[in-house]
């Protein structure tokens, strides 16, 4: 069941398929960086709901936003991409555990593909705000540079911060493409060979994260404790 109504605030595109929302609630509704919300829709037969992380820090207006995949045929995506500014969809609290300890790690790296980004910009806001962030790195993947959500924000942060390091790589790369290549697992061991007492965060599909996790643990030797996943599929 809803327990509050979301109007949208604003939206944009923030690559060929998946669209930005920042959503208003019609009540308080605190969250931690991290945390997903079900989505309850007027469309689609009854009792339509859908989940997304919360892909943006809290504000002090009570905004947030949600990145949101177009699922051709899908019907949930389709009426969120067709929304406008001023209508309404019902929301149940936020909820999950894939959230930043208050403890930090000496150092993080956050391993995302697609929309699993979603959570780790609202960690990435949230540190920025801390006086003394731990150095942070996000690895992140996925096929085209047209595909790399919130690219110019962490871009502009890492160029600005010492303490945050942005790695994307692309699976399909075109050939004047820069930087990495190929799938998120291939580069974890150098980037987590480059630190000392790294804490893993992954989050994605769940081929991935269950690669990755056996990655991370299997041949790289991390403790259990130091790796943390979240899948939304």
């Amino acid at each position: 069941m809803a327990s509050r109504t979301l109007t949208l605030r604003a939206a944009r595109s923030l690559s060929p398929k998946v669209r930005e929302l920042t959503f208003a609630p019609d009540a308080p509704m605190p969250f931690v960086p991290g945390q997903w919300l079900n989505l309850e829709l007027p469309t689609g037969g009854p009792g339509l709901t859908r989940s997304y992380s919360i892909a943006s820090a809290p504000r002090s207006d009570g905004t947030f936003d949600l990145a949101v995949t177009h699922v051709e045929g899908g019907p949930g995506s389709t009426f969120l991409h067709a929304m406008k500014v001023g209508d309404v969809v019902g929301a149940a609290d936020p909820r999950g555990y894939f959230t930043l300890p208050d403890a930090l790690a000496p150092s993080m790296l956050f391993v995302a593909t697609g929309t699993g980004v979603a959570p780790f910009r609202a960690m990435i806001e949230a540190l920025a705000e801390r006086a003394s962030p731990p150095p942070t790195t996000l690895l992140f993947g996925v096929r085209t540079a047209e595909d790399l959500l919130y690219r110019a924000a962490f871009d502009a942060l890492a160029a600005a911060q010492p303490w945050f390091e942005f790695v994307p790589t692309l699976s399909r790369a075109s050939d004047d493409w820069p930087a990495r290549r190929g799938y998120v697992q291939t580069h974890l061991a150098d980037l987590v060979a480059a630190r000392r007492d790294v804490d893993v965060w992954v989050c994605g599909l769940n081929a991935m994260v269950r690669e990755a996790r056996r990655t991370l643990r299997e041949t790289l030797g991390l403790p259990r404790d130091r790796v943390h996943t979240e899948r939304f599929d």
